[in-house]
């Protein structure tokens, strides 16, 4: 895991002139699980700078609790911890106030809306393959990676 620097700008500093990268829980679930779309987090995760705020291990590992069970969640938590990838813990109260902002205004999840904010204030791309995100299309930027087939239930 690597050391979070105390300046988001400092991160855009360091990742040269390519900007970092912030990975969504759907994104990292899509790398955990093998699924479509997996190769290009490996990439994102090769890049110099690749970020996962708290709230993706929080949905990380309660997903993975109710569907798979305790060790598997903790497992996969650790897993997270191993990447190469820097674990944004702390929330300031700009990223608090733009994730408020984006609650208020857009229809996404309050987890969305956090993710989105920590991917605005570290002038990161967006990796997901969330639907939700697309109420976010032109805020900040984003890379989707391919959505799941829908299953036809008819």
């Amino acid at each position: 895991m690597k050391r979070v620097p105390d300046d988001p700008e400092a991160a855009t500093t360091a990742a040269a002139e390519s900007r970092p990268w912030l990975l969504d829980t759907s994104a990292l679930m899509a790398f955990i699980e093998d699924e479509a779309g997996a190769d290009r987090v490996e990439q994102a995760l090769n890049q110099p700078t690749t970020l996962v705020p708290w709230p993706v291990l929080l949905e990380t590992h309660y997903v993975t609790l109710q569907e798979r069970g305790q060790a598997e969640a903790d497992r996969r938590i650790a897993l997270i911890k191993q990447l190469n990838v820097s674990i944004l813990w702390n929330m300031d109260e700009s990223t608090l106030l733009t994730a408020s902002r984006l609650k208020a205004e857009r229809r996404v999840s309050l987890a969305d809306a956090i993710i989105a904010a920590f991917a605005i204030r570290w002038g990161a791309v967006l990796l997901h393959k969330d639907p939700e995100f697309d109420a976010l299309t032109g805020l900040l930027p984003m890379e989707e990676l391919p959505y799941r087939p829908s299953v036809d239930l008819s």
